[in-house]
């Protein structure tokens, strides 16, 4: 980062500190910045000040109509992949898809070798730890720690009420056709840029033939110690 101006340069800086001097009198939480303290603030008093021009949702930051107006309006896809031909809307979603091709897992669980690219997996993982079941049948209150699994219940128990999608290429039940839809894509689709397997050399045109893969490495033992005979996962 770079600027001609001493107050902006300062201002960034404060984005790689866990200071956080900036609290809410509302909830007490508390922020690096006094711009995210304001859109924090935004949320509780329900204020949206930035209007789209194209439509009349409004946004309680800046960066939230930025991004509806490329969702919505102008399709504009910035962010561009370097090893693929990939592009997304948002700069995050790009952090996610490079940790694809590289196979970093940043977001670890301190209870067992699990490990994520991104930290909503991560969360939900750690619900498997916690004994937490968030997720209800609507139908007979049973009660899940995934989501998915909730569905495959409400599949099996409850197949009268609840419509059924297979997919064609894998044994997975789907409760509604554009979810069908979702998984056809990101796990079905042909990629014409394969993606390699962080654990071994193999690369696959399709994502799930790609995670299937991943399965077999799953109990190897891959870092061996140069000093005695240990082994571990990670």
């Amino acid at each position: 980062f770079t600027s001609l101006r001493l107050s902006s340069l300062n201002r960034h800086a404060k984005t790689h500190s866990d200071e956080k001097r900036h609290v809410c009198h509302l909830c007490l939480k508390a922020f690096r910045t006094a711009t995210l303290l304001h859109n924090h603030v935004n949320v509780h008093t329900g204020t949206r000040p930035y209007r789209c021009s194209d439509c009349d949702m409004a946004f309680v930051t800046s960066g939230e109509l930025s991004r509806h107006r490329r969702y919505k309006h102008t399709l504009e896809k910035p962010f561009k992949c370097s090893v693929c031909k990939y592009s997304s809307v948002e700069a995050s979603k790009m952090k996610r898809h490079i940790r694809s091709h590289t196979g970093e897992r940043p977001y670890a669980c301190d209870l067992c070798s699990y490990a994520s690219k991104d930290a909503y997996k991560l969360k939900r993982h750690m619900i498997t730890h916690s004994g937490e079941k968030p997720f209800e049948c609507y139908v007979c209150q049973a009660k899940f720690t995934q989501s998915g699994t909730m569905k495959i219940h409400m599949l099996q128990k409850h197949g009268e009420s609840v419509p059924k999608y297979q997919c064609p290429h894998c044994s997975t039940f789907i409760a509604r056709r554009s979810d069908l839809g979702v998984h056809l894509r990101n796990l079905h689709s042909y990629m014409a840029v394969a993606i390699k397997c962080s654990y071994c050399e193999a690369v696959f045109h399709e994502r799930y033939a790609l995670i299937q893969h991943k399965k077999t490495h799953r109990n190897e033992k891959r870092f061996k110690c140069d000093q005695c005979s240990y082994t571990c996962k990670q």
